[in-house]
């Protein structure tokens, strides 16, 4: 399989197993989009179709501007506020949106959750932000997200009300972030039923984060010539 449209297919269908399996979503909520790579084309979950008979061949390939151009279902009711992501913010691959409880706990508080823990350091390089209260149907949503996350390090930001949105080089980045959004959401959550979370240094933040986007891991290997 060469096809870039069909392997995001997949590889969208698949991701929203993820979704479950964390327990980022109850029902049809949520969602995830892919950017088709050097295409102003997006995939992107139907609306309200149970998440086990979701398949790669019902995934819809939407245009940047929301409008459908393959597929026989309408897509996601955000589809308007993935769009708008794509077309605001290029280095973005992937979208995700979820109704996690304790992030959605701190969304109904219209809080922020405090940068407290190492991990958070890592991921997020900061607070998760606060983004506005914004209806669903039109792209004031991603209205929101761009102007929240423009400029900003982390990946995620809780929309005031509503829930989760992440984004990522694509769309297996966006569901990492969903995933570690709920988990520091809700760790932040407990530490402050027992006491005033500690602050962590600015420059021991900006350290952290610097090393897991660019040490951590696996490092490609460099060529070496004789």
């Amino acid at each position: 399989m060469t096809d870039p449209i069909e392997l995001l297919r997949r590889q969208v269908s698949d991701l929203h197993q993820e979704l479950v399996r964390y327990q980022l979503v109850v029902w049809t909520a949520g969602n995830v989009s892919a950017r088709i790579p050097g295409q102003d084309l997006m995939v992107i979950k139907p609306s309200g179709v149970a998440y086990d008979e979701l398949t790669p061949e019902n995934m819809i390939l939407c245009d940047l501007d929301g409008n459908v151009v393959e597929g026989e279902h309408s897509p996601s009711s955000d589809t308007a506020a993935h769009a708008y992501v794509y077309r605001h913010m290029p280095e973005v691959g992937g979208v995700v949106h979820t109704h996690s409880t304790y992030a959605c706990a701190w969304a109904a508080r219209g809080e922020a959750v405090p940068c407290v823990l190492t991990a958070m350091a890592d991921e997020f390089g900061a607070e998760i932000p606060i983004g506005p209260f914004a209806l669903i149907g039109d792209d004031s949503i991603g209205r929101g997200i761009v102007d929240t996350l423009g400029g900003h390090r982390s990946p995620a930001v809780l929309m005031k009300s509503h829930g989760v949105f992440t984004i990522g080089k694509d769309a297996k980045s966006a569901v990492k972030a969903a995933v570690m959004c709920e988990d520091v959401a809700r760790t932040v959550h407990i530490s402050r039923q027992l006491g005033e979370p500690l602050p962590i240094a600015q420059s021991d933040i900006d350290s952290l984060n610097f090393r897991y986007q660019n040490v951590y891991g696996q490092q490609p290997v460099k060529e070496t010539h004789a």
